[in-house]
């Protein structure tokens, strides 16, 4: 991205690093914004032979980096006269904006799409905040707000198309750098691309080396077409377990910042989130959203070369809803084979239940439960599947309980694979 051939914009960009810096001053308060711990993962830098700094951004007051530039933003207005703000939010800005707002005396009124997950909705009214749930996704969701803002003296907080908010977002690149100041390489989430453009403007202006890579889920990706075109690309809709970076969109500022200072952007899928989610849950020991686990993910995937260096992902969120986990454990745990779903033919009489059983138990599995199915139109008069779910160690114990069921005389078919 940083090629200037393919970069015609010369123009200084809307956020500079000295505007980072005098949003540190602002956010020079732990009760607002403390510094996040870093911690090395010996576990994931085994996975992709380098040294790997996990930046803990998720353990931050409201779980995310979002009141950085909440307050920057809503401690100037204030100071200004402002006393009410508006924002959409699929849940971290919202909490960022709730938290920022009370901290500074002011009232604020929060748009939530009502697909919103809950922990969420009840956290952004915990900091103080009035909660709208209005809208089917982000995109509906900013329209009902903007429209709002406008019969009224309160004053809109975009979640990343502010120059204030970009900056204050910018504050966490820098504690990034002095972190880990020999980094080669930092990997950060992009929904509208404010996080990025903060970090990436305090990277490149500490540390121009350092290779700065985002990373989008696949099923909310724009910045590769909007760099493409040279305009801010919208989706009509989104797909992903990443909330947090579902945003559909980039804007014009956002764009330019990520064409001058990120040096490549990579997309991952809900499966490798869900992965990655597992494997911070197991070896960090970390529970962490979608958003937050999107630069881990991203690690993991191969498209990121990282062989021999010194890598910080950010977990940017750790606000994941309880049924969310769930949900993204299942799918990992399936993918990983720890989770089969074998659909075995038989003949429907007495006792095959039990021998089936009894092989998947002599191979020291559990079975979750057993469903009949006889209405299937492939079957014969007589025939029946039986749909087991078994809990195994992984996909070398799913696979001998398959051939053990086969070798009995049996037709397996893993229809978890499918799912």
């Amino acid at each position: 991205m940083t090629d200037t051939d393919a970069d015609t914009d010369t123009d200084e960009l809307p956020v500079q690093y000295s505007d980072i810096e005098r949003a540190r001053t602002r956010l020079d308060d732990d009760t607002v914004v403390k510094r996040t711990p870093v911690e090395l993962s010996s576990s994931l830098g085994g996975f992709v032979d380098a040294t790997v700094y996990l930046k803990m951004e998720h353990l931050q007051w409201t779980g995310s980096f979002k009141t950085r530039g909440a307050y920057n933003k809503i401690r100037q207005d204030v100071d200004r006269g402002v006393e009410s703000f508006v924002a959409a939010s699929a849940g971290n800005h919202a909490q960022g904006v709730a938290l920022a707002a009370t901290k500074c005396g002011a009232e604020s009124t929060i748009y939530m799409p009502e697909t919103a997950p809950q922990a969420k909705v009840d956290a952004t009214r915990g900091y103080g905040a009035t909660v709208e749930l209005v809208g089917k996704d982000f995109q509906e969701t900013m329209a009902h707000a903007k429209a709002a803002v406008e019969e009224t003296d309160a004053e809109f907080v975009h979640a990343y198309d502010d120059p204030d908010i970009i900056a204050g977002q910018g504050t966490l690149g820098t504690e990034m750098y002095h972190d880990c100041p020999d980094v080669d390489t930092v990997l950060v989430p992009i929904g509208g691309g404010g996080l990025i453009s903060g970090i990436s403007t305090a990277i490149k202006h500490l540390s121009p080396e350092t290779r700065v890579v985002g990373v989008q889920a696949a099923g909310a990706q724009t910045v590769h077409e909007s760099l493409d075109k040279g305009i801010p690309v919208t989706l009509d809709e989104v797909n992903t377990i990443a909330d947090g970076i579902a945003t559909g969109g980039i804007s014009e500022t956002t764009l330019r910042i990520i064409r001058r200072n990120v040096d490549e952007v990579v997309t991952v899928t809900d499966t490798e989130i869900a992965r990655a989610i597992l494997l911070l849950l197991e070896r960090a020991k970390q529970v962490v959203e979608g958003a937050g686990a999107a630069s881990v993910a991203a690690l993991l995937g191969g498209d990121v070369d990282v062989a021999g260096e010194t890598v910080m992902p950010l977990l940017c969120g750790g606000n994941l809803d309880m049924t969310r986990l769930q949900t993204v454990l299942v799918h990992a745990l399936t993918a990983r084979q720890q989770l089969l779903r074998l659909r075995i033919r038989i003949d429907d009489r007495p006792g095959t239940m039990e021998e089936i059983a009894g092989i998947v138990a002599d191979y020291g599995a559990n079975i979750h439960d057993v469903r009949h199915d006889r209405s299937v139109d492939n079957l014969e008069i007589g025939e029946a599947y039986l749909v087991f779910r078994v809990e195994t160690s992984g996909a070398e114990h799913a696979a001998a309980i398959v051939d053990a069921v086969e070798s009995a005389g049996y037709s397996v078919e893993n229809i978890a694979a499918t799912i």
